[in-house]
């Protein structure tokens, strides 16, 4: 990643916590652009983007927005929409599961408030038979949730499951640790902004560390979600898999809704288990400025878009 664009994606970031920009984007986002990677502001949206998304051949996960909340009156909120969320999924027969963010439960306010509340949460999922992935967020977080996946994993629950950032150099370790234990993985690059002492800073590091913790984790046998957009990254994997005789069922594709649509029905119509990423809810806002930061050209979408209102 070369200078100008680690500026680039440092000062979007830096926009997320910004009271000014989420109040200005709030009010004018979704019409501007921001529909493009959130499902919708409501549940009932979101259902009917993944029904459709189904069509295609591709599963969904479905993400409530909505992270770091003040009061624990605030995480009960979210258990409970949780908690429609999945009698929602069972009711309409979609073919997906949920994510959900430990902060928006409430583990900034007190952990254990947060694991009985995730756990209320993972039980129900249970018994629809329907998997709950927690997503990770920054590292002040990442210990925390290691905990609570672990947590649930010895009390007998079965489905669920986390998130690990190739971008982190502690990365390596608790991929290991964690195929040892048998816990179901989605490995992502990362697109949280973290201090140089503990994050990898050069693309080109990341995505060798990327491919790293996938061969760990495929020839480990645990099943994982290998959660990208690079093209090269998904060739060397189908390569690897056909290579060393990996079956299809030991691993799925994940892209984010919005994302390279084309790419996941192709990669569908190869006989891949392909998920989609699909966030909904009101609280977008900083969801959103991770994808802008990302990659320049969604930037440019956005801005197209605002050219063509005015």
């Amino acid at each position: 990643m070369d200078v100008g664009t680690r500026l680039f994606r440092s000062a979007l970031l830096g926009l997320a916590g910004n009271r000014v920009a989420r109040k200005f984007s709030e009010r004018y986002g979704m019409k501007l652009g921001a529909s493009r990677f959130v499902a919708g502001e409501t549940m009932e949206a979101a259902i009917e983007q993944a029904k459709r998304i189904n069509q295609q051949g591709v599963t969904v996960t479905l993400d409530y927005l909505g992270e770091s909340v003040s009061s624990l009156e605030e995480a009960k909120g979210c258990e409970l929409a949780y908690l429609d969320l999945l009698q929602a999924i069972r009711a309409s027969g979609i073919d997906g599961n949920i994510s959900l963010k430990p902060t928006q439960f409430g583990l900034a306010i007190n952990e254990d408030s947060c694991l009985a509340s995730i756990r209320k949460v993972t039980k129900e999922a249970a018994c629809l038979g329907l998997f709950v992935r927690l997503d990770m967020e920054d590292s002040p977080w990442t210990d925390a949730t290691l905990r609570i996946v672990r947590t649930l994993k010895a009390e007998g629950y079965k489905n669920i499951g986390t998130v690990i950032q190739a971008c982190l150099y502690r990365s390596r370790q608790d991929v290991r640790a964690l195929s040892a234990e048998g816990i179901n993985l989605r490995l992502v690059k990362g697109a949280y902004k973290e201090p140089p002492s503990i994050a990898i800073p050069s693309k080109r590091k990341v995505d060798a560390n990327m491919r790293h913790l996938i061969r760990t984790r495929l020839d480990s046998g645990v099943y994982t979600a290998i959660a990208t957009h690079d093209e090269e990254i998904i060739r060397w994997v189908k390569s690897y898999t056909r290579t060393h005789n990996i079956p299809r069922t030991a691993f799925e594709f994940q892209m984010l809704y919005g994302i390279r649509t084309p790419l996941q029905a192709a990669l569908a119509r190869e006989g891949y288990t392909v998920r989609s990423y699909v966030p909904f809810g009101r609280s977008w806002y900083p969801y959103f400025v991770r994808r802008l930061a990302e990659r320049p050209a969604n930037v440019l979408f956005i801005a197209r878009s605002l050219f063509k209102r005015g």
